[in-house]
């Protein structure tokens, strides 16, 4: 065999051990993942939004007062800190929010949600004891929403935005659990 086939072997077996490195490191090569990323996006006239978060799943758990303790800051996914991105200044309830990048956090009741925008940007939603990394003194807003149980089960937590009715809202459901939070 000659010099250039052996060494073009060598890398196959290479790439080989680092694939199946990799493969057994991150629980699957092609498995599908647990919280998978997901951006949303709204744009009317000239106003442009977007929120990234990540999409636990519910699977057969107790989600709200469990799973996601009642009256605990909640990095409001799984994963990376959730980010709420506006390009013009937005009423969030009766408060004003500046044009920018937010991180989005919540306060998860039976009841009532207090849902907080903050300043700044956490390269992750939770540090290595698992506490939520929000700062409250970063907070530009913190409104306070209820809680409206709804008839079906929403099995990967999902947030989106809802102009139906002309009326502009930021939605957030999992479980049987839904809050809307009201843009202008």
């Amino acid at each position: 065999m000659n010099r250039f086939l052996k060494w073009i072997i060598g890398l196959l077996v290479l790439v080989a051990i680092g694939v199946f490195v990799y493969s057994v490191l991150n629980d699957g090569l092609l498995k599908k993942p647990l919280s998978p990323k997901k951006v949303v996006s709204f744009t009317v006239d000239d106003i442009e939004l977007k929120v990234f978060y990540n999409r636990p799943s519910k699977r057969n758990r107790e989600i709200f007062g469990a799973l996601v303790p009642y009256n605990q800051v909640w990095r409001t996914g799984a994963n990376e800190a959730t980010t709420f991105e506006t390009n013009k200044a937005l009423k969030v309830g009766k408060d004003s929010l500046p044009a920018g990048k937010y991180t989005l956090w919540t306060i998860p009741d039976d009841s009532i949600w207090h849902v907080m925008f903050n300043q700044k940007q956490y390269s992750w939603g939770v540090d290595m004891e698992m506490k939520p990394m929000r700062e409250p003194e970063f907070d530009v807003i913190d409104i306070e929403v209820p809680v409206q149980k709804i008839n079906i089960t929403v099995e990967q937590f999902t947030i989106g935005f809802d102009n139906s009715t002309d009326n502009l809202s930021l939605t957030m459901a999992w479980d049987d659990t839904k809050v809307v939070v009201p843009l202008k």
